[in-house]
């Protein structure tokens, strides 16, 4: 048991940490860096460069064994990727909680006892795997075209993907790897819901299905808002908010964003969640309440900055608003909505947790965050005012009724009167 753990063991008939034993028979290609192991995708080797970590520590073959063995997608023939994503091109994705230290980053000692801790009280919950089966994947031979079925390993299983063999020769540790005829394990119908602890789920449509982080991809606000409150999606074990632990703790959310054959960056989102919030009665009930009240503020706004740039773009002529106009202001959209990015959880904490005190407390917190939007969409068009083109002479006319308008939209919408929640 003890050569299982080994990062090098010569008998390439028994298996070594995350690298299964080799069944013969197949064509080995030599990898001289960890970083070359790794499973980021570099292009062409222009910007990041890849296989430059010549003077390689033990630790960076094993941080490069760990990240590629559990997280790839499919790499081309041969190269298949994990079961526990939606597909090759997709994303493993890990949304939980985590209690915090003392600098308010992640306490990674109490975050490992945390969620160990909630995955051992679930063991009992219907899972798709067996119990006690199949645990350390690399373990077990892997002849050529054999699969496992996700449903006979232990839903806890540490899977691998690839193959791969260490060797170490005059204290230098390089690395081998060969391809496959199938994936190792054979999960392809399950769209990787295969009850990851830290993995949201998508139930709009008829088949639930894993999260992808695809290119572009972000953890932006309102996708937050989805995987915490939405109907969509059901939030993994991790991520329960009526967790017990004393304390203030963060929320981590964090991917590497895939395409076909390409990665886009692992993206990575930290927020802070004060206990004053986790302990709100009906908190799942109360933050989708408030977040849903939130996200029809920002459509208030931004749809008022919109028709203000637009009119101003026409030169200040109604009538003269078209498509052309409209799209002048997409600068002013994308810069409000980047701002509202930084503050959006902020105010939502602060209404909240004002829920749990008296009607003005929640009158003051909804007021913040009405402010702070009308604050920035009135800077925004002040900022159009400098970009947006013009004719000079219809400038004052065109100023006087954009700002008509955007104040008229505000009124309307209840962004200028004093309401409740």
């Amino acid at each position: 048991m003890a050569e299982h753990w080994a990062l090098v063991v010569q008998d390439r008939d028994r298996p070594a940490f995350l690298q299964p034993p080799d069944p013969g028979g197949l064509k080995w290609e030599p990898v001289a860096t960890p970083d070359a192991l790794d499973l980021l995708i570099t292009s062409k080797n222009h910007d990041l460069k890849g296989a430059v970590a010549s003077v390689a520590a033990p630790e960076d073959w094993i941080y490069a064994l760990i990240s590629l063995q559990t997280s790839e997608g499919y790499g081309g023939r041969g190269n298949f990727g994990i079961a526990r994503m939606n597909g090759g091109s997709s994303s493993r994705t890990m949304l939980g909680l985590a209690p915090v230290g003392s600098d308010g980053r992640p306490d990674l000692s109490a975050w490992w006892r945390r969620d160990l801790g909630l995955v051992l009280r679930n063991r009992n919950t219907p899972t798709v795997g067996t119990r006690g089966g199949p645990s350390l994947l690399w373990t077990l031979p892997w002849p050529e075209g054999r699969q496992i079925d996700v449903r006979e390993m232990d839903p806890l299983a540490i899977e691998v993907c690839r193959r791969i063999r260490l060797t170490e020769t005059g204290g230098t540790i390089r690395a081998e790897r060969a391809a496959s005829e199938a994936a190792r394990v054979e999960a392809k119908a399950f769209a990787g819901v295969l009850d990851d602890p830290w993995a949201p789920i998508s139930v709009k449509d008829t088949k639930p299905k894993a999260l992808t982080l695809g290119e572009g991809g972000r953890f932006h606000y309102r996708r937050m808002v989805d995987l915490l409150s939405g109907a969509d999606w059901k939030a993994p074990l991790a991520a329960r908010l009526d967790d017990e632990v004393a304390g203030d703790m963060v929320i981590v959310a964090e991917a590497l964003a895939r395409g076909n054959s390409k990665t886009d960056g692992l993206h990575s989102r930290i927020l802070p969640m004060p206990k004053t919030v986790r302990r709100a009665k009906d908190l799942p009930a109360r933050l989708s309440t408030v977040a849903q009240a939130q996200l029809a503020e920002i459509k208030s706004a931004d749809g008022a900055l919109r028709e203000a740039v637009a009119l101003y773009a026409a030169g200040g002529l109604y009538d003269g608003v078209r498509k052309p106009q409209r799209q002048r202001a997409s600068e002013a959209h994308a810069r409000l909505d980047a701002l509202v990015d930084g503050v959006f959880f902020d105010h939502l904490w602060a209404r909240v947790a004002a829920m749990e005190e008296s009607p003005d407390a929640q009158a003051t917190a909804t007021r913040a965050f009405r402010d702070a939007l009308v604050e920035a969409v009135r800077a925004e068009l002040n900022r159009a005012f400098g970009t947006v083109p013009c004719a000079r002479i219809h400038a004052p006319r065109a100023r006087t009724r954009a700002r008509s308008k955007l104040e008229g939209v505000l009124h309307k919408e209840g962004l200028l009167e004093t309401t409740h929640v």
